[in-house]
């Protein structure tokens, strides 16, 4: 795989995830929920998680899962044995 066809991660992308565990949270009120994620099908780098936990501590969570800490509205994900922090792919033109 060539640096172009690197799989990008948006700002709108991680927004709208956010929004709609936001939006479970609203609709569910419990400690922490567990979803099959909807977004597999619409952006590339969502398609190796199959389920989204929101609110669970990442000490319970499952590693192939993304998880959503609404405390401070950040989504995770495990990587090279650790829990890191999903953000926007920058790219500089030149």
């Amino acid at each position: 795989m060539n640096r172009e066809s690197k799989i990008m991660v948006t700002k709108d992308e991680i927004e709208k995830v956010i929004a709609w565990c936001e939006q479970v949270k609203k609709e569910r009120n419990r400690i922490y929920v567990i979803e099959r994620n909807p977004f597999r099908d619409e952006m590339d780098w969502m398609r190796r998680f199959v389920l989204i936990e929101i609110d669970r501590p990442k000490e319970m969570a499952a590693k192939t899962n993304l998880v959503y800490d609404g405390t401070i509205k950040t989504l995770w994900q495990y990587m090279n044995n650790d829990w890191r922090k999903i953000e926007p792919d920058i790219r500089i033109q030149r």
